[in-house]
């Protein structure tokens, strides 16, 4: 997923799945009707399920069945789930279906069409998203935001049910719209106020994030930041770690070693430049933040 320097700059949400390198997994397509239940397992990436036709369910641990409908987009963080025709039945495991590069599993008929996939992130980086991300994000494609995500879903629709020249790379691609289309439309909702989402639209919390990001070579202090909210420390230290969920320090330590994990996986990294990039003019001080977030020393990590 390429972005331009000056979107990054602008959009710590592009920042993020710039740096994680974000990537749609093969989409696959199911096809039921009658009685059928298929269980996947927890998984360290962002997955997506989405209606095509008719209704069904989603089940995940700890919460109460989700009915999905026609043009419904859901978006599962690392945890395990359910999808099926009715909430009370004993599902299969559905990972076997989909073995050997098959995408498209058809369970008796097509009364309910679904297209289901995965966002894979640089080994090791995905955790900095998906603790920010809600477990689960469920867009109705009745909301009147949902328009993208209706169009998006029709060119999914018809690149699955053909094998064109380069329909993967097309499916793929459309994939990674469809998960960004449905994280907007989710924080758009006038019920979205709390999490990284929610710091990210407010209009001063998300003023400092978003400068923090576009420069984050630059060795920030909590009252930098809160000068850039226009807030005093105390107050914004208070109000960012309410709504993000992370006081402000532990925020911008983790998304440099998230950031400087990832840079470490490119070939011939240097530690002392990844360490600069992010903000350390000490390799002995950004190797001990390296360890503590991760568990091992940086150099493990370069090719």
């Amino acid at each position: 997923m390429i972005l331009s320097q000056s979107s990054q700059a602008s959009d710590p949400l592009s920042d993020v799945l710039t740096v994680l390198n974000a990537r749609a997994t093969r989409p696959t397509r199911l096809e039921g009707s009658g009685d059928w239940a298929l269980a996947f397992p927890a998984l360290d990436r962002l997955k997506f399920v989405a209606v095509l036709r008719g209704a069904g369910w989603l089940l995940l641990p700890d919460t109460a069945p989700q009915r999905i409908e026609t043009g419904d987009c859901c978006l599962i963080g690392r945890t395990a789930y359910v999808i099926a025709s009715d909430p009370t039945l004993v599902p299969i495991d559905g990972m076997p279906l989909y073995a050997d590069g098959n995408d498209l599993v058809r369970l008796r008929g097509d009364d309910t069409v679904t297209l289901g996939g995965g966002i894979s992130f640089t080994p090791g980086t995905a955790a900095f998203l998906l603790d920010m991300l809600p477990a689960f994000m469920h867009v109705s494609g009745r909301s009147p935001a949902a328009a993208a995500i209706a169009a998006v879903l029709g060119l999914l629709d018809g690149e699955s049910e053909q094998s064109a020249i380069g329909h993967m790379v097309v499916t793929a691609r459309l994939a990674e719209v469809l998960m960004i289309h449905a994280i907007r439309t989710f924080a758009s909702a006038s019920d979205t106020t709390s999490g990284w989402l929610g710091a990210l639209a407010d209009s001063r919390i998300g003023r400092a994030i978003q400068r923090f990001h576009s420069d984050i070579a630059r060795p920030w202090t909590v009252a930098d930041l809160a000068a850039e909210a226009g807030m005093s420390r105390a107050s914004f230290s208070s109000a960012f770690t309410r709504g993000v969920g992370q006081a402000p320090y532990t925020y911008m330590r983790n998304w440099r070693m998230t950031r400087a994990r990832a840079a470490l996986s490119e070939r011939n990294s240097s530690v002392g430049n990844v360490a600069a990039s992010v903000g350390y003019t000490s390799q002995s001080a950004f190797g001990h933040a390296y360890r503590r977030t991760f568990g091992e020393p940086p150099r493990q990590h370069t090719v």
